[in-house]
This record gives C-alpha cells, sequence and structure tokens, in this order.
C-alpha cells in the first residue's frame, strides 16, 4: 500500500501534465482518474482517454520533490479531485496514505482528507511499443515543425484524414511534416543528423498540439518510437501516446507551384501588421476577404465590408518581379501562415488571381512552404 510524504507543488507540477490526458466524461470510469504507482525508484503517475495516454515519472532522489517512501503500491484516484485538493493543502508538504478498501488518506498539517480510491489492477494497459531504435529529434526543433504546419489541419470531422499532420521520414534522413485542409496547406522539411528507419505515419493534429505542450525546451533530445497505430514521445520523465489516423493521406507534392509569374517580397512582420489591420473591416462583413493588388508602381492591400467601411493601405515591398496581379484572399489563413515565419524575410509566389500561391522563407526556400488557395470574387 502506498505511503509517502513529499513536496506538494513537485507533485502538481506532474499531475498537471498527466491530467491532459483525462477526459472528464468517458465510457470507461476507471480512466476519469490518474493511475499511481509507488516504487522505491520513484513515483510514475498515468492518465489515459483511449486515444491519448500520458505517463510521467518523479524519481524518488529528486531534491525539488523530497521525497520520502515509507512502503511502495498503487491507486486510482478521480484526477480532478486529487488536483483540486493537493492544490489546497495548506503546507508545502503533505503525506498521501492507501489504507484498507482502498481509501486513501490525504494530510498536510491539520487538514485530512480521506478520499475513495479504485484498484490500481483495473486500469487498462498502454501500448506496448518497440523503443530500441527511436527517432532522435531535438524538443526545440519538434516544438518548431509543430507550429509550423498544425495550424494547417482541418476542423472537419467529415474527413478524418485531413485533421492531422503527415510526417515521414524519406531516405533514411528527410522528415516532412505537411497539414492541409484543402484551401491551404504548410510543409516542412529538415535533415535529420543522424540516418534512421522511414516510416509514414499521420499524428492528429490535437496530439502534436499536446506534444508541443507538454514537454519543455530544457530537455535536449526526443525520442520517438512507432507502433502499427501508435506513436510514443518520450524526453526527460514523460512518456506520451497517442493513436495514429488510419488511412492515405492524399499526395500533397503535386499542389506546390513549378512556376510562377508575379512574386513579391517582404519583411514578415509589417506585412503581417497591414494584414491585420485589413481584416479588421473584412471581419465585419460576411465575407472574410482581402483584396491584394500588384502593380509596376507598387503594392495595395483593401479590407472592405459594405456594412461598415472600407480599408486600403499602401505596402513597402522590398521587392516586386514579374505581371500585374489583383488577388483576393481569407486573411485569416495569410495571419496564420505569416506567423509560422517568425522575423523572417519571405517571398510571395503568385501564378493567378484563381491558383494558389506559396510563402517561402528568402532563406533555404525548399525547406518551409506555406501554400494558400485565394477566393474568387467574379
Amino acid at each position: 500500500m502506498i505511503s509517502l510524504t513529499m513536496n506538494r507543488q513537485a507533485f502538481l507540477n506532474n499531475l498537471r501534465i498527466t491530467i491532459r490526458a483525462i477526459a472528464s466524461k468517458t465510457t470507461i470510469p476507471i480512466l476519469t482518474g490518474v493511475k499511481l504507482v509507488l516504487t522505491n525508484d520513484g513515483l510514475m503517475m498515468t492518465g489515459s482517454n483511449v486515444d491519448i495516454s500520458i505517463e510521467t515519472f518523479l524519481k524518488s532522489d529528486d531534491e525539488k520533490a523530497n521525497m520520502r517512501i515509507h512502503s511502495t503500491g498503487g491507486i486510482v484516484m478521480d484526477a480532478r479531485l486529487l488536483n483540486n485538493i493537493v492544490a489546497q493543502l495548506p503546507q508545502e508538504d503533505f503525506t498521501m496514505e492507501v489504507m484498507e478498501n482502498h481509501q486513501v488518506q490525504i494530510t498536510s498539517g491539520k487538514a485530512i482528507f480521506t478520499v475513495k480510491g479504485l484498484d490500481v489492477e483495473n486500469y487498462p494497459r498502454l501500448p506496448e511499443i518497440d523503443e530500441t531504435t527511436p527517432l532522435k529529434i531535438p524538443v526545440e526543433i519538434l516544438k518548431q515543425i509543430i507550429s509550423q504546419t498544425v495550424f494547417s489541419v482541418s476542423k472537419q470531422e467529415s474527413k478524418p484524414i485531413l485533421t492531422g499532420v503527415h510526417v515521414l521520414v524519406e531516405n533514411g534522413q528527410t522528415l516532412k511534416a505537411v497539414a492541409t485542409d484543402s484551401h491551404r496547406m504548410s510543409q516542412r522539411v529538415l535533415t535529420l543528423p543522424n540516418e534512421t528507419a522511414n516510416f509514414d505515419i499521420v499524428i492528429p493534429g490535437s496530439s502534436l498540439k499536446d506534444v508541443g505542450s507538454v514537454f519543455s525546451d530544457e530537455e535536449d533530445d526526443l525520442d520517438v518510437s512507432i507502433a502499427d497505430n501508435q506513436v510514443l514521445f518520450v524526453a526527460g520523465g514523460i512518456r506520451y501516446y497517442s493513436r495514429l489516423l488510419e488511412g492515405n493521406y492524399p499526395p500533397t507534392d503535386r499542389l506546390i507551384p513549378t512556376s510562377y509569374s508575379t512574386a513579391v517580397e517582404f519583411e514578415v512582420r509589417d506585412l503581417q501588421k497591414a494584414i491585420t489591420r485589413a481584416s479588421l473591416m473584412s471581419h465585419e462583413g460576411h465575407n472574410n476577404i482581402v483584396r491584394l493588388e500588384i502593380t509596376s508602381s507598387g503594392v495595395k492591400l483593401f479590407g472592405n465590408s459594405p456594412e461598415v467601411g472600407r480599408f486600403d493601405e499602401d505596402l513597402a515591398p522590398e521587392k516586386i518581379s514579374g505581371e500585374e496581379l489583383t488577388i483576393s484572399f481569407n486573411p485569416d489563413y495569410m495571419k496564420e501562415a505569416l506567423s509560422a515565419f517568425g522575423d523572417a524575410h519571405v517571398e510571395i509566389q503568385f501564378i493567378s488571381p484563381v491558383r494558389p500561391f506559396t510563402i517561402r522563407p528568402l532563406e533555404d526556400a525548399d525547406s518551409f512552404i506555406q501554400l494558400i488557395t485565394p477566393v474568387r470574387t467574379a
């Protein structure tokens, strides 16, 4: 039976990561709980909602945890209630003791809670994944890939495969991540430092957003291991399991234009601010559209709402080349695409008013592409 005393905040830090995988309502009641397993090595917490599972491990010799283990064992407790109780305890340390009939006593100072627990043996087992040859990638790089692609996944469940990010390794060293909702596409390509096995998977966008939040930049490398229908991310004391989406991701390479008729170079932040201003008007109308006019004399941006008014601004591109063009697009798509470039300088390449256009960084243009489908206005 579990009996330990430890630092309240260290416990909460791990619990709040684990609890991200726990649904408040589920057809499997025990999955509203967090599984706690205490060994002489430390405390493992597990949360799951079937689609994703998170394990966190707090080592017994972690100085911040100040853990004193009296006896080992396991218990499942209501996750939300446990979080609320520990958060409100009066002292820095608390004691947790599992008693008969899975009753759990939590004590801190003069405060004593007695809570019903569940038998740890009834908690579902997590997937078994071979971790002998993981893909190693720096946490910082993985987070960057996620932030540059995941916003383009589809929000519509009618095409489930498009709610995920297509991640594949080709030739053992080229990693490519692609997301599209049929109206826009984000693609990031990078060369891995070490050769690895090829794979081709689709990870739910919601899981990748979570991964970007759960893992700390303080961790150097993250290990990625893959099974038939699961992917496992491991770094530090955190293990994040996610199911994979089933089906074939549509071929997206053919969507990327190989030529263009007009090109404009911008400093990202300046263009982003101008589009934000234009969208103040476009958001007021029934059609959320802004218009870009490119002529030999300059570039002009328009936002219009017949019900409210209009906006126009002369932009300051760094370079213009090619034919004159007028094109309309969703400003929110453009703002999200530009945000992924940070403080870079980009080139926007157009073919025609009705063909998708691309945004690429001026440096290493083949490594990162954003594609947006324009809006037909005539």
